[in-house]
């Protein structure tokens, strides 16, 4: 694995700065965001306006909020965005009226069961009003009369999705994506953004790159919808695989893969492949009855190789949605650990491929290249060269645009990862062509 490792310092601050952005699924808040992470890594904005359909969804005017509190009868503010920005219920309609308690009590949200975390509530699509508190603050309040206050107000504009590509050797590409519209949630928002920019960071560090990796932002659901209404003919003509990342920090030390639909994809088969060589992380099948984009890329109408990773969500995980899902529960050295995983994954997908033998007709010669002894005489050091050899006459016997380098590499019984020189080798002395 290359080694280009930003400091835990560079992904705290850049949290702290994005952190109290009063985001959501449109608005100043989401493209402030996208401007920030354009500091490094160049972001294209590819943008919807407001009242145009995606398939069967249609572009929701922007949520613009200023200010939002709630006044207890004896002038205490007991729920305010300038203080966590989820207090309020994101996309509220305006209002600034006196309520009697128990009129407060349909616009209040908390959770019994977690008395001292404060909910994370949306309503996007449904214009309604409220505020969200701990359930413990809420059993207190008194009889009396609440000033309800929201400074916000709706208007035309438009969906922003921002995503940037690093080219490759072919045009087959991998998309790489995270959502990013919650505000201040540490690990269901933040860790997947800033895992993604790690990795942009490594990746185009690399030496080379057989294939095109494409990076986005989107915000989660609507936004991947969008992706795939102004790129979806051409992801089905080009995707080779599919990662969305999220909820990548926490205390769980395994990354947790959700394979694709219909788990047949050559992300799908690697991901079994280095199970059995040592890369310790879990596998399960897809569903659509939870997870985030890739539901959207599983669809029926499109059926692409789209993976989900996480660290915690597919388990479960109780701050999630919650105040409690803050940067002490999400930790920056998860982050930096999930960024190692994912590059170690994607530097063994760069020798998963299909190629064919372009000198097929019997055995190229080998020696004239300086791929095989030209003494038949065993020393130590043609001892050192016959696990090399082995793979370079498995690739050539087996490279016949059928089989791709992990059914070889499973024939051969060793893993995929120690295929690299011997695919660099071949493909140098133009006997190997990637299909």
């Amino acid at each position: 694995m290359l080694k280009y490792q930003e400091s835990e310092c560079f992904y705290s601050t850049l949290f702290d700065e994005l952190f109290p952005i009063m985001r959501s699924i449109t608005g100043p808040g989401l493209r402030h965001s996208y401007d920030i992470f354009a500091r490094y890594m160049p972001l294209d904005t590819l943008s919807i306006k407001t009242g145009e359909t995606i398939f069967d969804w249609t572009v929701p005017q922007e949520w613009h909020c200023s200010e939002a509190y709630l006044i207890d009868p004896d002038g205490n503010k007991i729920a305010d965005m300038s203080r966590l920005n989820i207090e309020v219920v994101n996309y509220s309609e305006p209002v600034d009226k006196e309520l009697d308690l128990a009129q407060l009590q349909e616009h209040l949200y908390s959770l019994p069961e977690q008395p001292d975390a404060i909910p994370y509530v949306t309503s996007y699509y449904k214009k309604r009003w409220g505020f969200c508190l701990a359930h413990s603050a809420r059993e207190n309040l008194k009889p009396g009369k609440y000033r309800a206050v929201i400074k916000s107000s709706f208007e035309d504009g438009s969906l922003d999705i921002a995503q940037t590509m690093l080219s490759g050797e072919s045009k087959k590409e991998v998309l790489l994506s995270s959502y990013l519209c919650h505000p201040s949630m540490a690990n269901n928002e933040l860790s997947g953004p800033l895992v993604l920019l790690g990795l942009y960071k490594r990746i185009k560090n690399w030496p080379r790159r057989r294939y095109s990796y494409r990076f986005i932002l989107n915000p989660e659901t609507i936004g991947s919808l969008g992706i795939l209404h102004f790129i979806g003919d051409e992801l089905r003509n080009n995707l080779e695989a599919g990662l969305v990342i999220n909820c990548m920090g926490g205390s769980q030390s395994e990354l947790t893969f959700k394979h694709s639909r219909n788990d047949n994809g050559l992300l799908d088969a690697l991901l079994y492949h280095l199970n059995d060589y040592g890369h310790h992380h879990h596998n399960i099948p897809f569903s659509p009855l939870s997870g985030s984009d890739e539901r959207q890329y599983n669809s029926p109408g499109f059926q692409l190789p789209v993976c989900c990773v996480s660290r915690s969500f597919h388990d479960g995980y109780s701050e999630y949605h919650t105040s409690l899902d803050n940067k002490a529960y999400m930790g920056i050295k998860p982050l930096l650990d999930s960024i190692d995983k994912l590059e170690k994954l994607f530097l063994a997908f760069e020798q998963s491929a299909t190629f064919n033998n372009l000198k097929p007709f019997g055995e190229p010669n080998l020696g004239s290249r300086g791929l095989y002894p030209t003494l038949s005489f065993f020393s130590e050091e043609r001892a050192s060269q016959v696990d090399e050899l082995d793979r370079i006459k498995m690739l050539l016997c087996y490279s016949d645009g059928e089989n791709n380098t992990i059914d070889i590499a499973n024939k051969h019984g060793q893993c995929v990862s120690d295929y690299a020189s011997a695919i660099t080798k071949l493909e140098n002395n133009e006997l190997l062509g990637m299909v």
